[in-house]
């Protein structure tokens, strides 16, 4: 059920887990915190406001005029079909092996750091939708208006047991 459109609502993927889980596991979904950690692509603050970039779409654009973009990444993201290549086919992109810089490992925040200063000509990073460096060392995340990426929504899960015997858990972690 990898293929599931269910993966790419929030609501949707919520609602499907959260029934499976009861069923075949007596494990209950909370509410689901309003964050979305899937893989996304970080822009310098300063390439953003310039060429006003705010989503992919807008990136593709920008591309397409021959705008300058490098993008630090690491193998796995610039690689794997459900990261950059599902961006570059949704959003009809290409990106050239020197707009590229791969990064060993799979770690935004050396990706991030290396957009933030410019390092070999980077001015953009693979990052996730919860990484906190990202506008604190001025990028800024663009936003999948086609939903490429599946949805990856931080929840309490809790067993039913433990909730029936402590409902309070439930209020606890509401903030969250």
């Amino acid at each position: 059920e990898e293929n599931d459109p269910a993966w790419k609502n929030a609501q949707q993927g919520y609602e499907k887990v959260k029934k499976l889980d009861a069923e075949k596991n007596k494990l209950i979904w909370l509410t689901p915190a309003p964050a979305n950690n899937t893989w996304t692509i970080a822009v310098r603050q300063d390439l953003a406001e310039k060429n006003h970039l705010a989503s992919l779409s807008d990136l593709a654009g920008y591309l397409k005029k021959g705008g300058d973009f490098k993008l630090a990444a690491s193998a796995e993201f610039i690689e794997r079909p459900d990261a950059l290549p599902a961006f570059e086919k949704a959003y009809d992109f290409t990106l050239k092996q020197n707009q590229l810089l791969s990064l060993a490992g799979g770690d935004t925040a050396v990706t991030i750091k290396a957009a933030a200063q410019q390092t070999s000509g980077v001015n953009a990073a693979m990052a996730y939708g919860t990484d906190g460096p990202v506008a604190a060392l001025g990028l800024q995340t663009l936003s999948d208006p086609k939903g490429v990426q599946p949805i990856y929504a931080p929840t309490p899960v809790v067993r039913e047991a433990v909730l029936k015997a402590y409902p309070q858990i439930a209020d606890w972690l509401q903030p969250v």
